[in-house]
């Protein structure tokens, strides 16, 4: 780890709720005047959203085990962890950006599903902030996570996961509920096996999980709200974490461990701030002294 260039990384599957994380950084980004450099997991996908249609297809066809986005195969994570080392060592790096949408392409002139031509980053950031699929992603020849300064889980219970991603999927992108269940399916190898574990190298999970019935995630009406969940957040390591003041600062908020505190969903925003914004601001302190 490297506090000249600090790096932080948020991890979480699709459906996890990384973009919501991801508003919180940005504002205490914006309100303490950081420049972060933001790179989004999805540009590091090997395939174009056509690209990797067809190969599922393929592999399908074939009988072979398909290729998710989870796993290895379909991601440059190579690539991942050169741009974490080269931006920790000197603050620079080469990003791009995948085309989600509409209004998306429309900016960039390119199709849904494809990427923005390969940039540098800007000179002169404060930070470089990772949310994505694999930033504490490590295997035999690859360790993105070890580059980092602070690891960030974001896990919500999996039939929360399962609901929030089946009605983004069939309400908002148009897939049958046929098809999301299949691709649950399909991407549970690569789920168990390569996010999974990155929960175990963070230093700080965010996991939400629902106080309603979601036993069967196939046939929820709704994604339940945060005020009908609370958040469980686990400190790898609590010294230092001032427990007394953040159970003052938020309401209803209680101990279930000596390095986890449990709060109201609907507070998780103000927890995160709590908890984040000195966290960032001793990276920044750092890089300035070792600049």
């Amino acid at each position: 780890m490297s506090a000249k260039h600090p790096i932080i990384a948020v991890t979480g599957s699709s459906g996890a709720g990384t973009t919501t994380v991801r508003k919180t950084f940005e504002s205490i980004f914006r309100r303490e005047k950081i420049n972060g450099a933001i790179v989004e997991g999805d540009a590091f996908h090997r395939y174009t959203r056509t690209e990797m249609g067809q190969n599922i297809e393929a592999a399908e066809r074939e009988g072979r085990k398909p290729p998710s986005h989870f796993g290895p195969e379909a991601n440059l994570l190579a690539e991942l962890e050169t741009l974490f080392r080269e931006y920790g060592e000197h603050g620079t790096g080469k990003i791009r950006q995948y085309i989600h949408g509409a209004a998306e392409a429309r900016r960039w002139g390119l199709p849904e599903g494809y990427f923005t031509p390969w940039e540098a980053i800007a000179p002169g950031t404060d930070l470089l902030f990772y949310e994505g699929l694999h930033g504490a992603y490590q295997d035999k020849q690859i360790d993105v996570g070890r580059h980092a300064d602070l690891l960030i889980g974001v896990v919500p219970i999996i039939n929360l996961e399962w609901i929030q991603k089946i009605h983004r999927d069939t309400r908002s992108r148009g897939y049958s509920l046929e098809a999301v269940t299949h691709t649950i399916l399909r991407r549970m190898p690569d789920y168990v096996h390569h996010i999974t574990p990155q929960f175990s190298r963070t230093h700080i999970n965010f996991q939400r999980v629902p106080v309603v019935d979601t036993s069967n995630p196939f046939i929820a009406r709704d994604i339940p709200s945060n005020d009908e969940s609370f958040v469980i957040i686990r400190f790898r390591d609590p010294r230092g974490v001032d427990f007394p003041y953040l159970l003052n600062m938020i309401g209803d908020a209680f101990m279930s461990r000596p390095n986890t505190i449990v709060v109201p969903g609907g507070k998780q925003d103000l927890a995160m701030q709590l908890i984040l914004t000195p966290l960032i601001w001793q990276l920044v302190e750092d890089r300035s002294r070792g600049a």
